[in-house]
């Protein structure tokens, strides 16, 4: 049985804004997600217990852990994907509480589970997803998003060619597109070389200072440096 233990603290070396943070906050929705004595039990095992937090608009959350501790599925939970054996969830939208369908409008998530269609190139794989979102400008915004991070619209080799590194590219470039309010990366430099983890830890920030809420899953000691608030998931 694995059991867990959560704390939300502050991080002192990191909690320090920069000036524009606020005039970023300004042009975006006010984003807080809560979320008390959350605990996730399946059958008799009992995944973690007793987990509180919170995160608002241009701040990162880190979830840490050992491997197994649940930090997946408490990524699932805070996405409103799965519901909490027990504890509280609260979304705020300029501080309306939304449900959990009107939440997942406004996220986006990149994680080991997520899906893309292996048969499609990049472009295509961006295509449907922005056409199924009913975008605008779907072409012109592929591209831009594909060249962020450094992949080639042009590149016709199907996703199954893909190297493990470039998949994960395209998942982020996938979360990019309709450019949510929050994000939940889990290990989101999981198979990235040494530049495409300079990349990503470019853009996090970047996003991050723009007023987008983060939800940040990761044992890198790189990646754990970022964030302004932590929940430790333990033994």
């Amino acid at each position: 049985m694995v059991a867990s233990t959560g704390e939300d603290e502050r991080l002192g070396a990191s909690s320090a804004k920069s000036p524009d943070r606020d005039i970023f906050l300004s042009m975006t929705e006010a984003v807080r997600l809560e979320f008390v004595d959350v605990a996730k039990r399946y059958d008799m095992r009992v995944i973690f217990k007793g987990i509180s937090g919170a995160v608002q608009s241009g701040e990162i959350l880190l979830l840490t852990g050992p491997n197994g501790s649940g930090k997946s599925t408490l990524v699932a939970i805070l996405c409103g994907l799965l519901r909490p054996t027990r504890g509280h969830v609260r979304y705020m939208m300029d501080d309306v509480e939304l449900s959990r369908s009107d939440w997942r409008r406004h996220l986006a998530v990149v994680a080991p589970s997520m899906s893309l269609y292996e048969e499609l190139d990049a472009m295509e794989n961006l295509r449907f997803f922005a056409t199924v979102r009913g975008l605008a400008d779907v072409e012109e915004l592929c591209r831009e998003c594909l060249d962020e991070v450094g992949l080639d619209p042009e590149r016709k080799t199907p996703v199954r060619g893909f190297s493990t590194g470039m998949v994960q590219r395209l998942k982020i470039a996938q979360a990019m597109l309709h450019e949510p309010e929050v994000l939940f990366l889990d290990e989101p430099g999981s198979n990235l070389d040494p530049s495409g983890q300079d990349w990503l830890a470019s853009w996090v920030k970047r996003v991050s200072r723009a007023g987008t809420t983060i939800v940040l899953a990761t044992n890198d000691r790189q990646e754990m440096e970022w964030g302004d608030r932590r929940v430790a998931l333990g033994d």
